[in-house]
């Protein structure tokens, strides 16, 4: 395409944005008390997220097909991570300071982070085995939970039995899941060649793709920003009766 990208997948990833700054409205709005506090984490809601969580994972897997199929670019794919690995230890730190009783200690950007470097050996390996571990992470905490890894410094891997409360969790084990799928599913498309096929999106169209190109500077100022739209409203309307 002309960009030299490909746009569609920018586009999916503008979708995934969306999908996160709904949830997290609806957060916003169970935290100020003008919805019922469990809102976010029952039902739908709860379902919602965690498709929102695995699609973020699942793009990740497939952009580091995408970036590092051919030849290895280990350049690019250092300041990558330290760019995510940087931007979840802002999080951490900005929820520690906001709300130090459920900060993220291990959320989406540090599943994004580690599954980064634990995909890179599928780069290479049979699609059947990529397929393969990740349907064994994904139901490794059902068959290998237990208590000798409740220690906060194993949260991370998600087999404890108790975990510290925090507002975003997304272990290792599932997490890593979906972004071996989006390993196999970039290998297969690249190797069907799925994206020669795709359709050029229209200039309109195209615009769309321009949240997805700035996915971490999005996910970083969203909150604070609905945060303080949802205060002012509060403050306009009155707080929830």
């Amino acid at each position: 395409m002309a960009t030299g990208r490909i746009v569609w997948v920018d586009i999916a990833r503008t979708v995934a944005l969306a999908g996160m700054v709904i949830f997290h409205f609806v957060t916003d709005l169970a935290l100020f008390g003008h919805i019922p506090a469990e809102t976010p984490v029952t039902g739908a809601w709860a379902v919602f997220s965690r498709l929102i969580a695995g699609s973020f994972l699942f793009l990740a897997g497939l952009s580091l097909v995408l970036a590092h199929d051919k030849a290895m670019h280990w350049r690019p794919f250092g300041r990558r991570l330290a760019l995510i690995a940087g931007a979840a230890a802002l999080v951490s730190a900005g929820t520690w300071f906001a709300m130090p009783d459920t900060f993220v200690y291990f959320g989406i950007l540090h599943s994004i982070a580690v599954a980064s470097v634990l995909s890179l050996p599928f780069l290479r390996a049979p699609v059947l085995l990529t397929v393969a571990a990740a349907v064994l992470v994904f139901v490794a905490p059902e068959l290998f939970r237990d208590p000798a890894f409740n220690g906060p410094w194993l949260y991370w891997l998600g087999l404890g039995t108790e975990i510290r409360p925090t507002i975003d969790y997304e272990p290792v084990l599932p997490w890593l899941a979906p972004a071996l799928v989006g390993v196999a599913a970039g290998r297969l498309a690249n190797r069907t060649a799925v994206w020669s096929r795709l359709p050029d999106p229209s200039p309109g169209t195209c615009k769309l793709a321009w949240p997805g190109r700035h996915i971490i500077v999005i996910y970083l100022v969203n909150q604070p920003i609905l945060i303080a739209l949802v205060w002012a409203g509060t403050q306009v309307i009155g707080p929830p009766a």
